[in-house]
């Protein structure tokens, strides 16, 4: 019996180094393309629009009038909090983006009220104003 057990073969440090180094690999992939499509992500806010470009390769970009804003939310997740960085949900009565969510930015509560006083402003100037109706 002590025969056999000295002559099982016993793991070996060197695949417990790969199998870290295939987990670690595969984890640094992850990270990097979220990196790249955070980073691939452009905002641009006007006195009358707010303007999101996304893509790589592939380049979307959608608008959102500023005086078809209805409302505003701010997100913190875990992750984001760590550096600072929070997500910015603006609701409107847009057809085509009725949710608007600008991720990862900073001081999210400041530029939600930015937003707010930008929307107030293009409402004024297009003398637009929003009513809610219950049923």
């Amino acid at each position: 019996m002590v025969a056999a057990y000295l002559l099982t073969p016993q793991p070996r440090p060197r695949y417990l180094l790969i199998c870290f180094g295939v987990i670690m690999g595969v984890a640094l992939i992850v990270f990097l393309a979220r990196w790249l499509k955070t980073n691939a992500r452009t905002y641009q806010v006007t006195s009358e629009r707010v303007k999101v470009s996304e893509g790589v390769f592939n380049r979307k970009t959608d608008e959102l009038e500023l005086y078809r804003v209805r409302d505003y939310k701010v997100t913190e997740p875990f992750w984001l909090r760590l550096f600072g960085l929070g997500n910015l949900v603006v609701s409107s009565m847009d057809v085509s983006s009725p949710s608007l969510e600008i991720r990862a930015i900073r001081d999210p509560n400041g530029r939600r009220e930015e937003l707010r006083k930008y929307v107030e402003l293009c409402r004024d100037k297009k003398r637009v104003r929003v009513t809610e109706f219950e049923s």
